[in-house]
């Protein structure tokens, strides 16, 4: 028995099968797009982890001012002015 109750046979037989439905450049070309997208989701994981651990060592924006200056005013957001509503006339 094999992997999942499949044995040594049957994996020959599914292969030999694929084989002829796909071709050999197909399934060369099929493994090649599918290393590739691996080695980009790894490359991608890995830098997301090195931006987390820089996000999390950084210091804060407060921080980084010195202790005479004044914090900068923040403006309250506006909202546009009402125009009156048109009088349509038919």
């Amino acid at each position: 028995m094999g992997i999942g109750g499949i044995g040594f046979g049957e994996l020959l037989i599914i292969l030999v099968v694929v084989m002829l439905i796909f071709g050999t450049k197909r399934l060369k070309t099929i493994g090649s797009d599918l290393g590739g997208a691996i080695k980009g989701f790894r490359s991608a994981m890995a830098d997301g982890e090195r931006e987390a651990t820089t996000v999390e060592g950084a210091a804060s924006p407060s921080a980084a001012k010195p202790a005479g200056e004044a914090p900068a005013a923040v403006d309250s957001p506006t909202t546009p002015p009402v125009r009156p509503a048109r009088d349509v006339q038919a």
